[in-house]
């Protein structure tokens, strides 16, 4: 019968009825299986995976220190609880004459009931990889779980100075947690198994599984997101982070925006003039000067332009320097004496103004062309130090 239980029946109870009811450290991936993986934890707290940690004994010899795991069978088969006690050493054979090898460190199950082994036990085994120009990592075998891959160079040998350990290893452990538990995140980042799963990153970032992707969990209810996590995306739409250079960003439910947009600022510290007597927007040796700000959510904003302005010749004339206000095609204020800042002949003046934008679309992408002109054709008019500055409103 399928289903199977422990601890009920008065006899008869398998071997494989226990493990497919283990509910101890077992960090599901789905109904029935449970993720592979060693138990978290160390000696004096400081670390979050000890268990099974590797490291150099001698020249072709490795020590296997003393942990906890699981190891996932087949469906059918229930998962295995391991265990080692004390640490253990395992010796890497001597490398080729002419490839290096890569060699895969195993906590292995035999079972003698799905693999016809003759053996019922756990071993820490040595999986040895295939000599080449660029070698592979055997796959695991069944009812396996990885530790480390060990890369062996061509003509590694005891005599020889053996395996440069420092750059030979490569840590493949991932921890896992009881049912429910916070999973302390070391090596690759695995899907969850349900929406309301928990870990806690490598940064120290604590995230929650919504049923697709992991999502960083606030510090607390409206709570900023620290600089340490702000390459995660927003947990829900009005969440605040401290962003790059200390900037507070908010999260828009799509991406992370400046929480206080602008001052947007635009200026031209060249010299240079005009003889047209109705309105343009570049003079003699200058081009455009302009600006493009985003619309705020209170549909307001303070605008403010200026800039030194000289008529020069002969004979009277005023100079106006003005701005005109489009949302792509759209003019939503044009350029008029009106709003002008104004300067007369013979002055040499700098003249600046500041006027409300209002009745703005929130959101929108809104730009800002300073225009010049004079009245006088036969004579010059010098706009020098111009700018354009816009603040949002709040």
């Amino acid at each position: 019968m399928a289903l199977r239980s422990s601890w009920v029946a008065e006899t008869g109870q398998t071997r494989e009825d226990t493990r497919l009811n283990q509910v101890g450290a077992t960090t599901m991936v789905n109904p029935v299986q449970v993720r592979s993986g060693i138990l978290p934890g160390s000696y004096d707290g400081k670390y979050r995976l000890s268990g099974f940690w590797m490291d150099k004994a001698s020249a072709m010899t490795a020590t296997v220190s003393e942990g906890r795991a699981v190891i996932q069978g087949d469906i059918s088969q229930g998962v295995y609880p391991v265990s080692l006690p004390a640490s253990e050493q395992v010796t890497f054979a001597a490398g080729d004459a002419q490839y290096g090898r890569i060699d895969l460190v195993v906590l292995k199950v035999y079972d003698n009931l799905y693999d016809g082994s003759s053996r019922n036990e756990a071993k820490v085994e040595i999986i040895q990889g295939v000599p080449g120009q660029a070698p592979k990592a055997p796959p695991a075998p069944a009812r396996s779980l990885p530790l480390y891959e060990v890369t062996v160079p061509a003509g590694a040998s005891a005599g020889n100075g053996g395996i440069p350990w420092n750059t030979s290893l490569k840590d493949l452990r991932t921890p896992v947690v009881a049912l429910g538990g916070i999973l302390p995140v070391e090596g690759p980042v695995l899907p969850g198994a349900h929406p309301g799963q928990y870990q806690d990153t490598a940064n120290n970032q604590f995230q929650r599984w919504d049923g697709g992707k992991w999502v960083a969990y606030p510090e607390a209810v409206g709570g900023i997101v620290p600089s340490s996590a702000s390459t995660l995306q927003g947990s829900y739409t009005g969440q605040y982070r401290d962003g790059a250079g200390g900037r507070i960003e908010r999260w828009n439910g799509a991406a992370w925006v400046p929480a206080v947009p602008g001052p947007y600022f635009a200026d031209s510290l060249d010299s240079s003039y005009t003889t047209s007597t109705t309105w343009v927007n570049t003079l003699t040796n200058r081009g455009v000067v302009s600006l493009s700000f985003v619309a705020p959510a209170s549909r307001q904003a303070l605008l403010s332009f200026g800039s030194r302005i000289q008529v020069v010749g002969t004979g009277s004339g005023i100079g106006f320097m003005g701005v005109k206000v489009t949302t792509g095609a759209v003019v939503h204020s044009d350029v008029n004496d009106s709003n002008a800042v104004v300067a007369a002949a013979p002055g040499n003046v700098s003249m600046a103004t500041v006027q409300r934008l209002q009745n703005l679309t929130a959101g929108a992408t809104y730009t800002v062309t300073a225009y010049y002109r004079g009245t006088n054709a036969a004579l010059q008019t010098w706009f020098n130090n111009t700018y354009l500055q816009v603040t949002p409103q709040h």
